[in-house]
C-alpha cells in the first residue's frame, strides 16, 4: 500500500509523541499502514455483510462474514465516500492512530511466561490480563475496536491495555447521594460519607468538568488515596493486584460505539443478576465471575461515578488448569489444537454449548461473545467455561417465571423483555457468530464440517422453537456499522444460516 493517512492528519500524534513517548515515534510511523489497513479491512467486511455497499469480492465465511486480503485504500475512511457520515469517520481515523500507537509499544510479556521473574505469573488473573494485549486490535468483528475518542495520546499511553497499570482514586460520596453497597470496604470513610473508587482519568478530568458544585459544597470529597490497577481489554475493568478481584468503574470515552461509563441499573442488577445465575446453573463446567457489590451516585446523568466488584479467577482454578481469554483463541489456537481439530472444535462446543442454551431454555440469554468468556484448557483440552461481565445479557421474564424464578431488576432496566425473538438474537449472536464464527475462521478445518460438528452438538442441547430458530435458513446479525451511522441501539439484518444445512 503506497498511501496511507495524510500526514496533516498524523501532525498531532506526532507532536504529542514526541513529548511523551519519544521512543515511540518511529515504530508508530511504521505502523500506520498496518493499522489503517486493519481497521479498514474490518470496516469493508461490515459493510458488505451489512449489505451497505458492494465491496467487491472476498473470502465467504459463515453467517454472511466476508474477509478481504487488504482494505483496498490507504485511508479507511475512504471507503466511506459518498455517505454522510463524519462522527463515524472520526471514529475510524481514531481507532487507526491508537491502534498504531499499540501496535508501536513493546510487547508485554505472556502471563505464563517462565522467563520472567515475576510471582505475578502464577496469578490466573495477571495470566488473563496478559493473554488479553494479544489481540491489540480489539473486538474481533468492529472496526472501531481502538476507537478511544475522549482521550489525548497521553491518556492512551497511560491507560490504555498495553500500560502496566493504572491508577485508581477514591471519593468520598455523602451518604444521602450514595446508592449501593461498599464497593471497596478496604478504605474506610470519613464520617456522614461513603468511599467510592473513580478511575484516576475520570476522577481528574471528568469531576471537576461536571460536579465543580457538589466538589465545592463538600457533598464530593476526592481523597488523596490512589492504588495501582491493571487495566483489562475493556479498559474500564481494573485488576486489583494481588486479591484476585476487578472494579468496573465509568469511563466517560467511547470504545467501539458505546461510551464506557455506567449505568444505575447494571450496579443494582449485577449482583442480584449473579445471585440468579447460580440457582440456574447446575453445570461445574461452568465457572461465574459473579458482581458482588455495586453502587452509583445518581447525580448528573446518574452514569459518572459508579462502581461494580467482581470476583476472579485466583484460586478457583484445578491443578494444570489454565484460562484463556476469548479474544486471545485465535492467536493460540495453533498451541492448543495437537489433534485432529474436528475433534478439538466437538469438545469445544459441547463446553460452550449445553449450559448456555439450558440457560436460554430457563429465560437468561448470556452475551457470550469473546470477550466475556475465558475457556479453560487442560493439556490443550477444552475444560471449563468462566464467563464475566452480566450487563449486557437478557432476560425473558416469562420463561423465567415458568422455569420457576423470580429477579426484581431496576425500573427501566434494558435487560429485561417479553419479546423471545430479542432473547435469542442475544445468544445467536454472540455465541455463534461473534464467539464460534471467529474460531472456526482460525481452525485449520474445512469450514462446512466445523458447522456440522457445532449442528451435530446443537442438535443435543437444543429444542422446540429454540432449535428451530437457530437453525432457521437465515438468523439476525447485529449490524455494528449501520448502528453508528443510524445512532441507535441494536439494529440486525439477516445473513445465511452455517447452521441451517444438515
Amino acid at each position: 500500500m503506497t498511501h496511507t493517512l495524510s500526514p496533516e492528519r498524523l501532525a498531532h500524534t506526532e507532536a504529542a509523541l514526541a513529548v511523551h513517548a519519544p521512543e515511540l515515534l518511529d515504530g508508530f510511523l511504521a505502523a500506520v499502514p498496518e493499522a489503517a489497513d486493519t481497521v479498514g479491512r474490518r470496516l469493508r467486511g461490515a459493510l458488505t455483510r451489512e449489505g451497505l455497499r458492494d465491496m467487491g469480492p472476498g473470502a465467504e465465511h459463515g453467517y454472511g462474514r466476508v474477509e478481504y486480503a487488504t482494505s483496498g485504500v490507504g485511508d479507511p475512511v475512504h471507503l466511506l465516500d459518498g455517505m454522510d457520515a463524519p462522527a463515524f469517520a472520526a471514529e475510524i481515523r481514531n481507532a487507526v492512530v491508537n491502534l498504531a500507537i499499540a501496535m508501536a509499544r513493546p510487547p508485554a510479556p505472556a502471563g505464563d511466561d517462565p522467563a520472567r521473574d515475576d510471582p505475578a505469573r502464577d496469578d490466573p488473573d495477571w495470566q488473563a490480563v496478559a493473554l488479553e494485549r494479544l489481540a491489540v486490535a480489539g473486538h474481533n468483528l468492529h472496526p472501531c475496536g481502538r476507537t478511544r475518542l475522549g482521550w489525548d495520546v497521553s491518556d492512551v499511553l497511560a491507560h490504555d491495555l498495553e500500560a502496566p497499570a493504572t491508577r485508581l482514586g477514591f471519593v468520598a460520596v455523602r451518604d444521602d447521594l450514595y446508592l449501593g453497597d461498599d464497593v471497596f470496604p478496604e478504605l474506610p470513610a470519613p464520617p456522614g460519607y461513603r468511599v467510592q473508587p473513580v478511575h484516576a482519568w475520570q476522577r481528574d478530568t471528568i469531576l471537576p468538568a461536571r460536579y465543580a458544585d457538589l466538589l465545592h459544597d463538600g457533598a464530593l470529597r476526592i481523597l488523596d488515596h490512589e492504588i495501582d490497577a491493571v487495566p483489562t481489554g475493556a479498559l474500564r475493568t481494573l485488576l486489583l493486584p494481588g486479591t484476585g478481584e476487578y472494579l468496573k468503574v465509568s469511563l466517560d470515552i467511547q470504545v467501539t460505539s458505546t461510551r464506557r461509563s455506567i449505568s444505575v441499573a447494571s450496579t443494582r442488577n449485577g449482583p442480584a443478576l449473579s445471585r440468579l445465575l447460580h440457582t440456574l446453573v447446575e453445570d461445574d463446567r461452568l465457572l461465574l465471575l459473579d458482581e458482588t457489590a455495586g453502587s452509583a451516585v445518581p447525580v448528573g446523568s446518574g452514569r459518572d461515578l459508579s462502581a461494580i466488584r467482581r470476583t476472579g479467577l485466583t484460586g478457583r482454578l484445578e491443578p494444570g488448569e489454565r484460562a484463556i481469554p476469548g479474544g486471545a483463541l485465535p492467536f493460540l489456537l495453533g498451541d492448543l489444537v495437537t489433534g485432529d481439530p474436528g475433534d478439538w472444535l466437538r469438545a469445544y462446543a459441547e463446553m460452550l454449548l449445553p449450559p448456555l442454551l439450558r440457560l436460554t431454555g430457563q429465560g437468561v440469554a448470556l452475551e457470550a461473545h469473546l470477550q466475556n468468556c475465558l475457556p479453560t484448557f487442560v493439556d490443550g483440552r477444552p475444560h471449563r467455561l468462566a464467563l464475566r461481565d452480566f450487563a449486557g445479557l437478557r432476560v425473558h421474564l416469562p420463561r423465567l417465571a415458568e422455569a420457576g424464578h423470580h429477579i426484581t431488576l431496576w425500573p427501566g432496566s434494558v435487560v429485561g423483555t417479553d419479546d423471545l425473538d430479542v432473547l435469542r438474537a442475544k445468544i445467536g449472536y454472540t455465541l455463534f457468530q461473534a464467539h464460534l464464527g471467529e474460531i472456526v475462521l482460525h481452525l485449520p478445518i474445512e469450514e462446512h464440517r466445523a458447522w456440522r460438528i457445532i449442528r451435530d452438538v446443537l442438535d443435543t442441547c437444543a429444542t422446540g422453537d429454540d432449535h428451530a430458530a437457530f437453525t432457521a435458513p437465515r438468523v439476525p446479525h447485529k449490524a455494528l456499522v449501520r448502528m453508528r451511522l443510524a445512532g441507535q441501539g441494536d439494529l440486525h439484518v439477516p445473513v445465511p444460516n452455517p447452521l441451517h444445512a444438515r
